[in-house]
Parts: C-alpha cells; structure tokens; sequence
C-alpha cells in the first residue's frame, strides 16, 4: 500500500530522503541545494508530495497549478523502484489534486507543461539505474499519456544557481483538448518568466529564446 504525503518542511522527516533521491536520478544541475528548499516548501502553490511504502520514500512528484493561466507545471516525476505501480499512483493522485485546486479557482485547464528529457541528448545520464526513468521509456510514456512538446530549440537556467544553460530537454505540453495543435507563445513566455523568477542567474541562450518568443505569435504542439 503506497501513501501520498504532501512535504511543506525540510523538518519533515522524509524530505532528507527524497533530497537524496533526487540527487540520485537526476544530474546535479538539476538539483536545488538542501537549504534552498525551506522556502519553496513553504509556499502554498508549491506541491511537494512523497509516494511512501511504509516508511520509505520510493517515488515523489512536484507540481503547481496557475489559476491566472489555467495551466498546470509538473516539476518532476520520480519513481525510485520498478513494478509498484508508483508512476500511476503519482499520477492519479496528481490529477485530483489539480482538478481540486481548479476547481477552487473557478477556472477551466488549458493543459499542463513539463520539462521532458531528449534521451538521445542526455545519454550520459544513468537516472540512478532505476529502469522506469530511463529517458527513452519516459518520453514513450508521456507520449501515451498525450504529452506533445513545443516546436522550438528549448533551454532553461541551471537550478544549481550557477547559471548554466541546460538543453537536454523539450517543453512538453499535455494540452487538455487533445486535438490542440498550438498554443499562443504570450502564454509561453508568462509561464516561463514567471516560473524561473527564483532563478537570477540565467544565460544568454534563455534570454534569447525567451526575445524571440515574444516576437511569435502561435507555437505548433509537434508528438514526441
């Protein structure tokens, strides 16, 4: 029996756990420094929850739903063991957890982003050996799941603070209505700008993306 707890605290006892998971799937400048977590935590549209077989962190999911946008953000999905059925425990238990807080708002979703690796740019990675987040069964998971991902060269800042361009990911966009081919690039860009704010350090490279996407009108939602 797997239990979705919600961690609002580095004080809880299983955030040190999934800090030390984190570092193990996902390559270090992916990762925020442990004492940089206390004030995300804190923030009520931060949601951080744990998957727990007992007392063992075995998966985690972050996520934050924008009212003013109608459009969802999962920051990470982890699944630390193959064959509990994790990522669909995560998964539901995200999605009646955003359906709720839309509903709080009094608004309709348009759809959700997420950040999806490219396995054949991040082939170095070893995602901690744990065969259900190997990039290549990931995408092809998402991919069923509806995921599309934006049809532009993506690069997001470092969450090492050091500023790094990372471009071993795509935009991905789980559109609501499935049959969406494009979403409005104003949209894009307030989302982006709004969700790497924590972030001062930032390269040239986003800054350029981030220039021209304000210059287009409509980015074409391409399969994964």
């Amino acid at each position: 029996m797997l239990t979705y707890h919600r961690i609002t605290s580095i004080k809880d006892p299983f955030f040190k756990p999934l800090h030390e998971l984190l570092g193990t799937i996902f390559p270090p400048e992916e990762v925020l420094a442990y004492d940089l977590w206390s004030e995300p935590l804190q923030d009520a549209g931060i949601h951080v929850y744990v998957a727990l077989q007992g007392d063992e962190v075995v998966g985690s999911t972050e996520y934050r739903y924008y009212p003013e946008l109608r459009v969802a953000m999962t920051d990470f999905t982890i699944i630390g063991k193959p064959s509990l059925g994790i990522g669909r425990f995560l998964m539901r238990n995200r999605e009646r957890d955003l359906q709720r807080l839309a509903q709080e708002s009094n608004t309709m979703p348009i759809g959700m982003f997420a950040e999806i690796y490219d396995p054949y740019r991040a082939e170095a990675h070893g995602f901690g050996g744990v065969s259900p987040m190997n990039p290549y069964v990931r995408r092809e998971v998402l991919s069923h799941i509806g995921y599309k991902k934006l049809n532009l060269q993506y690069v997001h800042p470092s969450w090492d603070h050091e500023g790094q361009a990372v471009t071993e990911l795509d935009l991905g966009f789980l559109p609501q209505d499935e049959n969406l081919s494009h979403v409005d690039a104003s949209l894009v860009v307030t989302f982006l700008e709004g969700y790497y704010s924590a972030l001062p350090n930032k390269p040239l490279s986003w800054l350029d993306m981030v220039a021209k996407l304000k210059e287009t009108d409509q980015i074409e939602l391409l399969p994964l």
